[in-house]
């Protein structure tokens, strides 16, 4: 589709599988005293007889197109109390594949993705504190196809990586981000002599070695006259430092140089790698290029390009404190033209449903043939759409947490650790609970019984139904295990014996 799609375009295309998707309103969590509300909270988490240890919230798709190919959803969840957050995988069935919980308060899982290392799919997130006012003090994670991390990257000089970004390039580095909070006279910006200043620090780290091979500050380079937000409202101080930059893209541009995006001063930045210098300023108070009607963005997050012409936004449009610069958030594909330094807006994506106005977060992943798939910010949306704009996917965090960023792509999992089962009494028998966090493998379960460890045999088969299967047999153990059986029909593994409850 060469034309751009407008606003009015996207809600008329999607209008129809929007009504039929039963109500596409915001999910309330209702009023009253904590305790109530922590009561309806807690209905909406997903619970396992055989893995009591994992609550993590539901999730459902409201729409998805007849036909849609089978892939996986990778959700970083925030958590706001009861329940848990942490790095989520469902199948766009809307089935649980993996889930691995926050261990604390402290170690909060953030930009939780799918990406290629040495040529072969790897998991990587943030895992670290997320202090107030919004940045992230912790470490970058990569783990392979059975779940095992294999590599914990820290920053360097002093700092921590932060929950932004996280991003391997095409060199196998670690490109990272971090903030550098540091004393600060803000005095002639109106705030005080003895403030806090937060910089922007991109830093490139060899994975294999942890040496640091390239890093970048904004304090450097830009300056506070590049800013949109004012020292106000408390900003300045320690316990919220001025964030006058607040870095949250790095890539690599593709000819040896960075793009780094700052959402506080609407502006992505060629930055060059071997001096650190900004070769271009794209939108903002002082951007090289012109921005058509349409293609500017206001505090956004999530600046990617792809190829030397194409850039994708999510465009926030809102910062949640200032006046309102866009009445709804976009997800944006836009035309770079170097030779005329202009760039104009291709095609826009809106939530069908909500008028979704993030006021932070969120991504726009651009799909093989010109799709989009969104992760709406702080909102608890994501949403998938096609090339011309239909709605294919639409889901909802029914707790009502966001996911910083939300991806959709393959995946294929051998966990490491064994199946999971638990057996529970009934009259005629049993009922045993089957379940192997983050398999995607298993089209089958056998059940094995027997009065010892020892002494289990096959008593019965089922097929495998979601995250957690329930198998009726009539058996009375009291031991039990279980095998995972792919589509072949070879058996993955086996669960330890259970007594029976």
């Amino acid at each position: 589709m060469n034309e751009s799609l407008t606003r009015r375009d996207v809600l008329k295309r999607t209008g129809t599988a929007a009504a039929a998707a039963a109500g596409l309103g915001l999910v309330a969590c209702g009023t009253g005293n904590a305790q109530s509300r922590n009561g309806r909270l807690a209905k909406n988490l997903q619970h396992f007889v055989s893995r009591p240890d994992l609550t993590p919230p539901k999730v459902t798709l409201r729409h998805v197109a007849p036909g849609h190919e089978l892939q996986y959803l990778f959700l970083g969840i925030a958590n706001s109390g009861p329940g848990q957050g942490g790095a989520m995988i469902m199948d766009t069935a809307g089935n649980l594949v993996w889930f691995a919980p926050d261990t604390g308060p402290h170690q909060s899982k953030m930009d939780f993705q799918r990406q290629i290392y040495q040529g072969k799919p790897v998991l990587t997130w943030f895992q670290g504190r997320v202090v107030e006012g919004g940045y992230g003090e912790g470490v970058a994670i990569i783990a392979d196809d059975s779940y095992r991390v294999t590599h914990t990257i820290h920053a360097h000089n002093g700092l921590q990586v932060d929950e932004h970004e996280f991003n391997i390039g095409p060199q196998g580095t670690a490109l990272v981000s971090a903030f550098n909070k540091q004393r600060y006279d803000l005095s002639r910006l109106g705030g005080p002599k003895r403030g806090w200043l937060l910089s922007g620090q991109a830093q490139e780290i060899d994975i294999e070695t942890g040496e640091l091979l390239f890093s970048w500050d904004s304090l450097d380079h830009v300056g506070f006259d590049e800013t949109y937000l004012p020292v106000q409202g408390g900003h300045g101080t320690r316990s919220m430092p001025y964030d006058y930059f607040h870095i949250n893209t790095i890539e690599d541009a593709g000819d040896g140089d960075l793009l780094i995006g700052a959402r506080n001063t609407w502006c992505m930045y060629k930055v060059s790698r071997k001096t650190g210098e900004i070769i271009w300023r794209l939108n903002g108070k002082k951007t090289d290029f012109t921005m058509a009607p349409g293609s500017e963005f206001y505090w956004q997050h999530d600046t990617r390009l792809h190829g030397p012409g194409v850039l994708t936004v999510f465009d926030d449009g809102y910062d949640g404190v200032l006046p309102k610069n866009e009445k709804q958030s976009r997800a944006l594909i836009l035309a770079v033209d170097y030779d005329r330094m202009l760039v104009t807006l291709d095609k826009e994506f809106i939530h069908p449903g909500e008028l979704v106005l993030a006021k932070a977060m969120g991504n726009a992943q651009m799909l093989p043939g010109g799709g989009m798939f969104v992760g709406w910010g702080t909102n608890p949306y994501f949403s998938e759409f096609d090339a011309d704009g239909n709605l294919l996917l639409d889901g909802v965090l029914l707790k009502g947490d966001p996911s910083y960023r939300s991806f959709i792509g393959d995946w294929q999992g051998r966990p490491a650790d064994l199946p999971a089962a638990a057996a529970r009494r009934k009259s005629a028998g049993a009922t045993v609970y089957v379940s192997w966090n983050g398999a995607t493998e298993v089209a089958s379960w056998n059940v094995l019984a027997g009065q010892t460890k020892g002494s289990l045999a096959k008593v019965t088969s089922a097929p495998k139904k979601g995250f957690e299967t329930a198998i009726p047999v009539s058996s009375r153990g009291p031991y039990f295990a279980a095998e995972p059986l792919d589509a072949k029909g070879r058996v993955l593994s086996r669960s330890l014996p259970v007594r029976i409850s």
